[in-house]
């Protein structure tokens, strides 16, 4: 990690400065800052919470726990927001295909929207063709979080909580949801989930940042080097359901074990890519599930040099090369985002688990607790 890396360049969100002013502003880290961002329709308030350290600089909003900005400096010092978002609440209601947002009760796809749990089977919110994803037409990135700042040593961060009564899209079970997004001292953005459930369930949680390191609105990520440590990954239907294969990455345009530019195969005429337009796959990480966070991927820009290292203690890991993105959102910068702009990293449990019995389970029952933790790692 470079000096400037390290040293603490933080605080323009608190001071109400606008994205495009933030780069040149310089402030030191403290509690995190709350202002009115906007309104839903029904008039219930939605907050902006403001907090830095470390050198990274972080915007959220209560509504779907939505990170707006997330803002780094390259290897000269300059800043830019790297998360794709809005500048309206509006705009996150209308129209975000889920920018940054907190994503539940289920991460990732099911198919046909149903299950099976105990002999009882259950039907999901179908809100993707006959598919049900991320949890269903209102799902957690939809919903007002209760959201609390706090500061625990060097750190600084947020409490997200949310409650999924009985029934919501379906999903048995009264899920009390708790989430944590912490900055570091040394700049690093940690999420730990937790939940707990009154009836047996299924849950897989995860954040939907849509990354380009070079700074949202910056153009194509297909120049961003990817390694992902994952000798197989989760093969789909043409309605990007896992068929329940664990295909090997070998020999493939799915072998990103060493850094490879995204754009490199991004084009291949492997079946896969053709139905799903570009990368939109769970890769089946070689470490499982671990007791704790381990690195499994790194993005690099090598323009800005920026990076971004991701450690998790998930099976699974989704690449999206933001293929649906089509020219018709402006962001934050004012830039509209097209075609591979973006790309996600979602660390997760894998898509339509509840319907393969050879993936990791995603059932969480009364009396434990869902906990897991995603860590990035910025540098320069």
């Amino acid at each position: 990690m470079s000096m400037s890396r390290r040293t603490v360049i933080a605080g323009a969100a608190a001071a109400g400065l606008t994205a495009a002013t933030a780069g040149t502003a310089r402030a030191a880290s403290g509690r995190p800052a709350r202002e009115l961002f906007g309104r839903l329709a029904d008039g219930t308030k939605v907050y902006r919470w403001s907090l830095a350290n470390g050198g990274t600089r972080l915007r959220v909003l209560s509504y779907g726990g939505v990170v707006q900005s997330l803002e780094i400096p390259d290897r000269r010092g300059h800043y830019a927001n790297v998360a794709l978002g809005f500048d309206a609440i509006e705009d996150y209601v209308a129209s975000s295909p889920y920018f940054g947002a907190l994503i539940g009760r289920y991460g990732n796809r099911i198919g046909k929207g149903q299950f099976t749990l105990d002999g009882k089977s259950y039907q999901l919110s179908v809100n993707d063709g006959v598919n049900s994803l991320h949890g269903g037409a209102q799902g957690f990135d939809k919903r007002v979080w209760d959201v609390e700042g706090f500061t625990s040593g060097s750190d600084v961060g947020l409490h997200l909580y949310y409650i999924s009564v009985d029934g919501e899209m379906g999903y048995p079970g009264t899920l009390r949801a708790k989430v944590t997004y912490t900055l570091t001292r040394h700049g690093d953005w940690r999420i730990d989930y937790e939940a707990t459930t009154d009836k047996a369930t299924v849950v897989n949680l995860t954040s939907h940042v849509y990354w380009n390191l070079g700074g949202e609105g910056s153009g194509t990520i297909e120049n961003h080097e990817l390694t992902i440590a994952a000798s197989r990954y989760t093969p789909t239907d043409s309605g990007l359901i896992p068929t329940g294969e664990l295909a090997k990455v070998a020999g493939t345009p799915f072998d990103f074990r060493g850094a490879k530019s995204i754009g490199r195969d991004i084009r291949a005429a492997h079946p896969q890519q053709v139905q799903a337009k570009g990368y939109d796959h769970n890769w089946a990480l070689d470490k499982g599930i671990t007791a704790g966070p381990e690195h499994v991927a790194t993005l690099r820009d090598p323009d800005s040099g920026r990076t971004l290292r991701i450690a998790t203690d998930q099976p699974g890991l989704q690449f999206y090369s933001g293929n649906f993105l089509d020219g018709t959102l402006t962001g934050t910068g004012g830039r509209t985002y097209r075609q591979g702009d973006a790309l996600c990293l979602e660390t997760q449990h894998f898509p339509d688990s509840p319907n393969h019995a050879n993936f990791p389970s995603t059932v969480l029952r009364p009396g434990r607790t869902y906990r897991t933790s995603t860590l990035h790692s910025f540098g320069a």
